[in-house]
Protein backbone atom coordinates (compact mmCIF):
# COMPACT_ATOMS: atom_id res chain seq x y z
CA UNK A 1 0.00 0.00 0.00
CA UNK A 2 1.10 3.71 -0.87
CA UNK A 3 1.96 5.80 2.39
CA UNK A 4 -0.09 8.98 3.56
CA UNK A 5 1.53 11.15 6.05
CA UNK A 6 -1.57 13.56 5.79
CA UNK A 7 -3.83 10.83 6.63
CA UNK A 8 -4.80 10.36 10.68
CA UNK A 9 -3.09 6.60 11.85
CA UNK A 10 -6.62 6.55 13.23
CA UNK A 11 -8.52 6.26 9.83
CA UNK A 12 -8.98 2.66 9.03
CA UNK A 13 -8.01 3.64 5.10
CA UNK A 14 -4.92 5.56 6.10
CA UNK A 15 -2.25 4.37 3.64
CA UNK A 16 -4.68 3.60 0.80
CA UNK A 17 -4.19 5.68 -2.36
CA UNK A 18 -7.48 6.03 -4.59
CA UNK A 19 -7.09 7.94 -7.96
CA UNK A 20 -10.76 9.02 -9.04
CA UNK A 21 -11.43 9.89 -12.68
CA UNK A 22 -14.85 10.99 -11.80
CA UNK A 23 -17.38 13.90 -12.29
CA UNK A 24 -21.01 14.95 -10.88
CA UNK A 25 -22.32 13.00 -8.35
CA UNK A 26 -22.01 9.32 -8.39
CA UNK A 27 -18.12 8.29 -8.60
CA UNK A 28 -17.18 11.51 -6.42
CA UNK A 29 -19.34 10.05 -3.83
CA UNK A 30 -17.56 6.94 -4.26
CA UNK A 31 -14.45 8.34 -3.73
CA UNK A 32 -15.41 10.97 -0.55
CA UNK A 33 -16.74 7.72 1.32
CA UNK A 34 -13.19 6.27 0.87
CA UNK A 35 -11.40 9.69 1.37
CA UNK A 36 -13.51 10.45 4.73
CA UNK A 37 -12.64 7.07 5.86
CA UNK A 38 -8.75 8.20 5.47
CA UNK A 39 -7.55 7.43 1.60
CA UNK A 40 -5.37 9.41 -0.06
CA UNK A 41 -8.08 10.67 -2.78
CA UNK A 42 -6.65 12.04 -5.88
CA UNK A 43 -9.65 13.65 -8.34
CA UNK A 44 -7.87 14.28 -11.48
CA UNK A 45 -9.95 16.66 -13.67
CA UNK A 46 -9.39 18.55 -17.06
CA UNK A 47 -7.40 21.59 -17.39
CA UNK A 48 -10.28 23.52 -17.21
CA UNK A 49 -11.95 21.99 -14.35
CA UNK A 50 -15.00 19.43 -13.56
CA UNK A 51 -17.94 21.32 -15.03
CA UNK A 52 -19.72 20.50 -12.13
CA UNK A 53 -17.46 23.13 -10.28
CA UNK A 54 -19.87 25.90 -12.11
CA UNK A 55 -22.96 24.38 -12.03
CA UNK A 56 -26.14 26.34 -11.04
CA UNK A 57 -29.20 25.67 -9.50
CA UNK A 58 -29.95 21.79 -8.41
CA UNK A 59 -26.06 21.48 -8.97
CA UNK A 60 -24.59 24.35 -7.12
CA UNK A 61 -23.46 22.50 -3.96
CA UNK A 62 -22.80 18.80 -6.06
CA UNK A 63 -18.73 19.93 -6.56
CA UNK A 64 -18.27 20.88 -2.44
CA UNK A 65 -20.18 18.52 -0.66
CA UNK A 66 -18.86 15.38 -2.91
CA UNK A 67 -15.18 16.81 -3.21
CA UNK A 68 -14.17 17.46 0.43
CA UNK A 69 -10.80 15.79 2.33
CA UNK A 70 -9.43 15.27 -1.41
CA UNK A 71 -6.63 16.55 -3.97
CA UNK A 72 -6.95 17.79 -7.36
CA UNK A 73 -4.73 17.42 -10.83
CA UNK A 74 -5.64 18.77 -13.55
CA UNK A 75 -4.53 16.62 -16.68
CA UNK A 76 -5.03 16.83 -20.42
CA UNK A 77 -5.38 13.31 -21.62
CA UNK A 78 -5.57 14.25 -24.95
CA UNK A 79 -2.13 15.26 -24.55
CA UNK A 80 0.45 12.53 -25.03
CA UNK A 81 2.39 13.91 -22.23
CA UNK A 82 -0.43 14.29 -20.04
CA UNK A 83 -2.01 10.70 -20.82
CA UNK A 84 1.30 9.66 -19.30
CA UNK A 85 1.27 11.45 -16.43
CA UNK A 86 -2.74 10.08 -15.71
CA UNK A 87 -1.15 6.90 -16.53
CA UNK A 88 1.74 6.89 -14.44
CA UNK A 89 -0.09 8.18 -11.18
CA UNK A 90 -3.12 5.83 -12.29
CA UNK A 91 -0.63 2.44 -11.77
CA UNK A 92 0.36 4.10 -8.58
CA UNK A 93 -3.07 3.56 -7.16
CA UNK A 94 -4.51 0.85 -4.68
CA UNK A 95 -7.91 1.96 -6.11
CA UNK A 96 -9.22 3.52 -9.41
CA UNK A 97 -12.90 5.16 -9.36
CA UNK A 98 -14.62 6.08 -12.63
CA UNK A 99 -17.63 7.24 -14.44
CA UNK A 100 -17.52 8.10 -17.76
CA UNK A 101 -19.60 6.41 -20.43
CA UNK A 102 -18.31 2.68 -21.91
CA UNK A 103 -15.46 3.15 -23.80
CA UNK A 104 -13.73 6.07 -22.75
CA UNK A 105 -11.40 4.86 -20.15
CA UNK A 106 -10.17 2.32 -22.93
CA UNK A 107 -9.68 4.40 -25.60
CA UNK A 108 -7.12 6.18 -23.27
CA UNK A 109 -5.39 3.32 -22.15
CA UNK A 110 -7.01 4.14 -18.70
CA UNK A 111 -9.37 0.79 -18.22
CA UNK A 112 -9.19 -1.66 -16.10
CA UNK A 113 -7.53 -4.08 -18.37
CA UNK A 114 -4.52 -2.36 -19.61
CA UNK A 115 -4.01 -1.13 -15.51
CA UNK A 116 -4.09 -4.18 -14.06
CA UNK A 117 -1.49 -5.41 -16.15
CA UNK A 118 0.92 -2.54 -14.62
CA UNK A 119 -0.46 -3.01 -11.66
CA UNK A 120 -1.63 -6.70 -10.94
CA UNK A 121 -3.02 -5.29 -6.92
CA UNK A 122 -5.13 -2.71 -8.33
CA UNK A 123 -8.70 -2.59 -7.47
CA UNK A 124 -10.64 -0.72 -9.95
CA UNK A 125 -14.45 0.80 -9.68
CA UNK A 126 -16.76 1.46 -12.52
CA UNK A 127 -19.69 3.39 -11.96
CA UNK A 128 -21.91 2.99 -14.60
CA UNK A 129 -25.78 3.66 -15.47
CA UNK A 130 -25.83 -0.42 -16.40
CA UNK A 131 -24.82 -3.33 -15.22
CA UNK A 132 -23.58 -5.06 -18.84
CA UNK A 133 -26.53 -6.37 -20.89
CA UNK A 134 -29.16 -4.45 -23.16
CA UNK A 135 -29.24 -1.64 -21.18
CA UNK A 136 -25.52 -1.18 -20.76
CA UNK A 137 -24.50 1.70 -23.65
CA UNK A 138 -27.77 4.00 -22.80
CA UNK A 139 -27.10 7.36 -21.33
CA UNK A 140 -27.67 7.25 -17.60
CA UNK A 141 -29.14 9.60 -14.76
CA UNK A 142 -31.32 9.93 -12.05
CA UNK A 143 -34.11 10.47 -12.74
CA UNK A 144 -33.80 7.76 -16.04
CA UNK A 145 -33.39 5.33 -13.76
CA UNK A 146 -35.95 6.43 -11.29
CA UNK A 147 -38.53 6.63 -13.79
CA UNK A 148 -37.73 2.98 -15.02
CA UNK A 149 -36.74 1.78 -12.12
CA UNK A 150 -40.42 2.34 -10.82
CA UNK A 151 -39.15 4.66 -8.11
CA UNK A 152 -40.92 8.23 -9.50
CA UNK A 153 -43.83 5.70 -9.72
CA UNK A 154 -43.89 5.17 -5.78
CA UNK A 155 -43.21 8.72 -4.92
CA UNK A 156 -45.54 10.59 -7.09
CA UNK A 157 -49.25 10.75 -7.04
CA UNK A 158 -51.01 8.47 -9.52
CA UNK A 159 -50.13 9.11 -12.86
CA UNK A 160 -48.09 11.55 -11.63
CA UNK A 161 -44.31 10.15 -11.22
CA UNK A 162 -42.07 12.04 -9.71
CA UNK A 163 -38.03 11.71 -8.94
CA UNK A 164 -36.96 11.77 -5.18
CA UNK A 165 -36.08 15.28 -4.03
CA UNK A 166 -32.49 13.89 -3.92
CA UNK A 167 -29.58 12.19 -5.89
CA UNK A 168 -30.34 8.83 -4.40
CA UNK A 169 -29.31 6.61 -7.46
CA UNK A 170 -26.08 8.65 -7.57
CA UNK A 171 -25.49 8.79 -3.66
CA UNK A 172 -26.02 5.49 -3.51
CA UNK A 173 -24.33 3.97 -6.76
CA UNK A 174 -21.36 5.72 -4.98
CA UNK A 175 -21.39 4.23 -1.36
CA UNK A 176 -21.97 0.85 -3.17
CA UNK A 177 -18.99 1.51 -5.26
CA UNK A 178 -17.46 2.06 -1.85
CA UNK A 179 -18.45 -0.78 -0.16
CA UNK A 180 -17.15 -3.14 -3.49
CA UNK A 181 -13.99 -1.15 -3.13
CA UNK A 182 -13.13 -2.01 0.32
CA UNK A 183 -14.20 -5.36 -0.17
CA UNK A 184 -11.73 -5.97 -2.75
CA UNK A 185 -9.48 -4.28 -0.72
CA UNK A 186 -10.12 -7.38 1.30
CA UNK A 187 -10.20 -9.79 -0.96
CA UNK A 188 -6.85 -8.34 -2.10
CA UNK A 189 -4.94 -9.40 1.22
CA UNK A 190 -5.45 -12.92 0.78
CA UNK A 191 -4.80 -13.29 -2.67
CA UNK A 192 -2.61 -10.68 -3.93
CA UNK A 193 -4.07 -9.65 -6.59
CA UNK A 194 -6.73 -6.47 -7.26
CA UNK A 195 -9.89 -6.80 -9.29
CA UNK A 196 -12.72 -5.07 -11.12
CA UNK A 197 -16.20 -4.03 -9.41
CA UNK A 198 -19.12 -2.70 -11.31
CA UNK A 199 -21.81 -0.48 -9.28
CA UNK A 200 -25.13 1.46 -11.67
CA UNK A 201 -27.34 2.99 -11.36
CA UNK A 202 -30.27 1.24 -12.76
CA UNK A 203 -29.57 -1.94 -10.02
CA UNK A 204 -29.09 0.48 -7.56
CA UNK A 205 -32.66 2.15 -8.29
CA UNK A 206 -34.06 -1.48 -8.39
CA UNK A 207 -32.70 -2.55 -5.14
CA UNK A 208 -34.80 0.24 -3.61
CA UNK A 209 -37.99 -0.49 -4.63
CA UNK A 210 -37.00 -4.59 -4.04
CA UNK A 211 -39.64 -4.18 -1.25
CA UNK A 212 -41.86 -3.24 -3.38
CA UNK A 213 -41.52 -6.20 -5.95
CA UNK A 214 -41.61 -8.33 -3.02
CA UNK A 215 -44.64 -6.90 -1.67
CA UNK A 216 -46.27 -8.04 -5.02
CA UNK A 217 -44.87 -11.34 -4.95
CA UNK A 218 -46.26 -11.70 -1.65
CA UNK A 219 -49.70 -10.69 -1.85
CA UNK A 220 -50.21 -10.63 -5.41
CA UNK A 221 -51.30 -6.86 -5.26
CA UNK A 222 -49.04 -4.16 -7.00
CA UNK A 223 -47.98 -1.90 -4.83
CA UNK A 224 -49.75 1.72 -4.72
CA UNK A 225 -47.94 4.97 -5.38
CA UNK A 226 -46.88 6.48 -1.67
CA UNK A 227 -49.67 9.10 -1.79
CA UNK A 228 -52.21 6.28 -2.80
CA UNK A 229 -50.50 3.48 -0.84
CA UNK A 230 -52.05 1.35 1.58
CA UNK A 231 -50.38 2.14 4.84
CA UNK A 232 -49.25 -1.01 7.51
CA UNK A 233 -50.43 1.43 10.03
CA UNK A 234 -53.48 3.60 10.73
CA UNK A 235 -51.85 6.76 11.95
CA UNK A 236 -48.83 7.66 9.67
CA UNK A 237 -49.11 10.70 7.94
CA UNK A 238 -48.47 14.14 7.40
CA UNK A 239 -51.48 16.11 9.51
CA UNK A 240 -52.75 19.71 8.61
CA UNK A 241 -53.09 21.98 12.31
CA UNK A 242 -53.44 24.82 13.87
CA UNK A 243 -52.04 28.05 12.92
CA UNK A 244 -51.39 26.78 9.19
CA UNK A 245 -48.75 23.83 10.78
CA UNK A 246 -47.45 20.57 9.21
CA UNK A 247 -45.99 17.92 11.13
CA UNK A 248 -45.95 14.28 10.88
CA UNK A 249 -47.37 12.03 13.25
CA UNK A 250 -47.48 8.07 13.77
CA UNK A 251 -48.26 5.10 16.43
CA UNK A 252 -47.53 1.95 14.86
CA UNK A 253 -48.13 -0.61 17.11
CA UNK A 254 -51.10 -0.99 19.66
CA UNK A 255 -49.33 -0.39 22.36
CA UNK A 256 -48.15 3.38 20.99
CA UNK A 257 -52.19 3.33 19.70
CA UNK A 258 -52.89 3.09 23.52
CA UNK A 259 -50.24 6.11 24.24
CA UNK A 260 -51.56 7.97 21.49
CA UNK A 261 -54.93 7.87 22.99
CA UNK A 262 -54.05 8.69 26.92
CA UNK A 263 -51.82 11.06 25.69
CA UNK A 264 -54.17 13.34 23.95
CA UNK A 265 -57.48 12.81 25.57
CA UNK A 266 -58.90 10.17 23.26
CA UNK A 267 -60.57 7.84 26.01
CA UNK A 268 -63.28 6.99 23.71
CA UNK A 269 -61.05 5.83 20.68
CA UNK A 270 -59.07 3.69 22.63
CA UNK A 271 -62.22 1.99 24.14
CA UNK A 272 -63.55 1.56 20.76
CA UNK A 273 -63.56 -1.79 19.46
CA UNK A 274 -63.48 -1.24 16.38
CA UNK A 275 -59.29 0.33 16.33
CA UNK A 276 -58.62 -2.43 19.23
CA UNK A 277 -55.80 -3.67 17.28
CA UNK A 278 -53.63 -2.35 14.40
CA UNK A 279 -54.99 -4.23 11.09
CA UNK A 280 -58.57 -3.09 12.60
CA UNK A 281 -57.34 1.11 12.80
CA UNK A 282 -56.27 -0.28 9.43
CA UNK A 283 -59.48 -1.28 7.72
CA UNK A 284 -60.92 1.56 9.75
CA UNK A 285 -58.94 4.35 7.92
CA UNK A 286 -61.75 5.94 5.94
CA UNK A 287 -63.03 6.61 8.93
CA UNK A 288 -60.39 7.23 11.52
CA UNK A 289 -58.58 9.37 9.92
CA UNK A 290 -60.65 12.00 8.64
CA UNK A 291 -61.66 12.01 12.43
CA UNK A 292 -58.06 12.52 13.69
CA UNK A 293 -57.75 15.13 11.15
CA UNK A 294 -60.40 16.77 12.66
CA UNK A 295 -59.13 16.87 16.57
CA UNK A 296 -55.57 17.24 15.64
CA UNK A 297 -56.39 20.47 13.85
CA UNK A 298 -57.27 22.11 17.13
CA UNK A 299 -53.79 21.64 17.77
CA UNK A 300 -50.24 24.04 16.84
CA UNK A 301 -47.29 21.43 15.53
CA UNK A 302 -45.16 22.95 17.95
CA UNK A 303 -47.90 21.70 20.95
CA UNK A 304 -48.19 18.30 19.06
CA UNK A 305 -44.81 18.11 18.92
CA UNK A 306 -43.89 18.12 22.88
CA UNK A 307 -46.52 16.21 23.42
CA UNK A 308 -45.28 13.00 21.16
CA UNK A 309 -41.85 13.89 22.65
CA UNK A 310 -42.93 13.12 26.32
CA UNK A 311 -44.62 10.03 25.24
CA UNK A 312 -41.99 8.33 23.18
CA UNK A 313 -44.50 8.75 20.27
CA UNK A 314 -42.95 8.94 16.59
CA UNK A 315 -43.30 12.71 15.50
CA UNK A 316 -41.02 14.71 12.59
CA UNK A 317 -41.52 18.32 12.02
CA UNK A 318 -41.74 19.26 8.45
CA UNK A 319 -38.46 20.79 7.46
CA UNK A 320 -36.79 22.52 4.53
CA UNK A 321 -33.13 21.40 3.92
CA UNK A 322 -31.90 25.16 4.64
CA UNK A 323 -33.53 25.08 8.13
CA UNK A 324 -31.41 21.39 8.71
CA UNK A 325 -28.15 24.30 9.42
CA UNK A 326 -30.27 25.61 13.07
CA UNK A 327 -31.12 21.47 14.39
CA UNK A 328 -29.69 21.59 17.42
CA UNK A 329 -29.23 18.10 17.08
CA UNK A 330 -26.62 18.39 14.41
CA UNK A 331 -25.13 20.73 15.66
CA UNK A 332 -24.47 19.01 19.14
CA UNK A 333 -23.28 15.69 17.58
CA UNK A 334 -20.79 17.28 15.08
CA UNK A 335 -23.11 16.72 11.97
CA UNK A 336 -21.89 19.62 9.97
CA UNK A 337 -18.37 21.04 9.75
CA UNK A 338 -16.71 24.22 8.34
CA UNK A 339 -15.06 24.39 4.62
CA UNK A 340 -13.74 26.71 2.61
CA UNK A 341 -15.54 26.49 -0.95
CA UNK A 342 -13.06 26.81 -3.88
CA UNK A 343 -15.07 27.86 -6.55
CA UNK A 344 -17.88 30.46 -7.80
CA UNK A 345 -18.88 34.31 -6.72
CA UNK A 346 -18.24 32.63 -2.97
CA UNK A 347 -14.97 31.19 -3.26
CA UNK A 348 -13.17 32.05 -0.13
CA UNK A 349 -16.76 32.40 1.90
CA UNK A 350 -16.81 29.28 4.45
CA UNK A 351 -19.65 27.31 4.21
CA UNK A 352 -20.92 23.98 6.33
CA UNK A 353 -21.24 20.65 4.82
CA UNK A 354 -22.69 17.78 6.14
CA UNK A 355 -20.73 14.25 7.36
CA UNK A 356 -21.12 10.80 6.67
CA UNK A 357 -23.63 9.39 8.80
CA UNK A 358 -21.05 7.32 11.13
CA UNK A 359 -19.24 7.60 13.92
CA UNK A 360 -16.07 5.33 14.40
CA UNK A 361 -14.53 5.24 18.13
CA UNK A 362 -16.32 7.31 19.34
CA UNK A 363 -15.87 10.49 17.02
CA UNK A 364 -17.52 11.50 13.62
CA UNK A 365 -15.46 11.47 10.17
CA UNK A 366 -13.68 14.78 10.22
CA UNK A 367 -12.99 17.18 7.02
CA UNK A 368 -8.98 16.87 7.37
CA UNK A 369 -9.05 19.17 4.00
CA UNK A 370 -11.50 21.88 2.11
CA UNK A 371 -12.80 20.55 -1.51
CA UNK A 372 -9.63 21.41 -3.39
CA UNK A 373 -8.87 24.26 -5.99
CA UNK A 374 -8.58 22.93 -10.16
CA UNK A 375 -5.15 21.85 -10.04
CA UNK A 376 -3.87 22.90 -6.34
CA UNK A 377 -1.97 19.72 -5.69
CA UNK A 378 -0.69 19.14 -9.14
CA UNK A 379 3.14 20.26 -9.01
CA UNK A 380 3.41 17.75 -5.28
CA UNK A 381 1.63 15.11 -6.96
CA UNK A 382 3.98 15.00 -10.12
CA UNK A 383 7.03 15.25 -7.40
CA UNK A 384 5.69 12.08 -6.00
CA UNK A 385 5.85 10.35 -9.41
CA UNK A 386 9.25 11.54 -10.45
CA UNK A 387 9.07 14.51 -12.39
CA UNK A 388 11.56 17.19 -11.92
CA UNK A 389 10.55 20.70 -11.23
CA UNK A 390 12.09 21.38 -15.23
CA UNK A 391 9.80 18.74 -16.10
CA UNK A 392 6.55 19.99 -14.21
CA UNK A 393 7.29 23.27 -15.92
CA UNK A 394 7.31 21.82 -19.30
CA UNK A 395 4.08 19.97 -18.95
CA UNK A 396 2.63 23.13 -17.46
CA UNK A 397 4.01 25.49 -20.71
CA UNK A 398 2.33 22.23 -23.20
CA UNK A 399 -0.92 23.00 -21.30
CA UNK A 400 -0.82 18.97 -20.67
CA UNK A 401 -1.25 19.86 -16.54
CA UNK A 402 -2.62 22.75 -14.86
Amino acid sequence: MNTNASASPRLPLAGLRVVEFTHMVMGPTCGMVLADLGAEVIKVEPVDGDRTRHLLGAGAGFFPMFNRNKKSIAIDLRSPAGLEVAIRLASSADVVAQNFKPGVMAKYGLDYAALSRLNERLVYVNHTGFLPGPYEHRTALDEVVQMMGGLAYMTGRPGDPLRAGSSVNDIMGGMFGAIGAMAALMQRAQTGRGQEVDSALFENNVFLVGQHMMQYAVTGEPAAPMPDRISSWAVYDVFSVKDEGQIFLAAVSDAQWQTFCDAMGYADLKADARYARNNDRVRARPTLVPELRRRLAEHTAEDLAAVFERHGLPFAPIRRPEQLFDDPHLAATGGLADITLPDGERAGATAQVTLMPLRMDGQRLAVRSDPPRLGEHTAALLAGLGYTNEQVQALRGAAAVA
